[in-house]
């Protein structure tokens, strides 16, 4: 319970408690000059009365505000709810369009891979060929010069200095 509701019933107890063991003195009728006229009544069930009619005053003020705070609450939680939402969605579109730019650049990675690999076939190629170039021309000088020994029967030696 909180403070203030225990506050409120020990001072609504006291004023019961107050009314209850002083019943008689509260009945007493009484003259009491309203302003214009004087009325015979009891002071103490008048002013009992008026004290009921202020508490049940200040009760539907407690309760308007605490209706319009839990009202105000609601709408606040409801706009929450909905930014959760809006965040939820943009976090989902985000996720989609990083997953769409993964895949594009999956996708360009293959194009320059498979590019890449086109070329280095022909590079393959070209080399292949230039070896076999190289040995063609290296087995035609070699032909040669097994004729001309064969001819001329001249040994071959080396350059040496004069």
């Amino acid at each position: 319970m909180q403070i203030r509701t225990l506050f409120f019933v020990i001072i609504f107890g006291a004023i019961g408690a107050l009314a209850a063991l002083n019943w008689e003195a509260f009945n007493t009728p009484t003259a009491l000059w309203l302003g214009v006229a004087t009325v015979q009544a009891p002071l103490g069930l008048v002013m009992l009365g008026l004290t009921g009619a202020l508490t049940f005053y200040f009760l539907v003020c407690i309760l308007y505000l605490q209706s319009s705070v839990m009202l105000e609450a609601r709408r606040h939680a409801k706009e929450l709810q909905n930014s959760r939402e809006l965040e939820a969605s943009r976090f989902s579109e985000l996720h989609r369009f990083i997953e769409e730019e993964i895949q594009a650049v999956a996708k360009q990675d293959a194009e320059a891979q498979s590019v890449l690999l086109q070329r280095l076939d022909k590079l393959d190629t070209g080399v292949v060929s230039a070896v076999e170039q190289s040995g063609n021309t290296l087995a035609a000088y070699i032909g040669e010069l097994e004729d001309r020994l064969e001819r001329g029967g001249n040994t071959i030696t080396p350059n040496r200095p004069v």
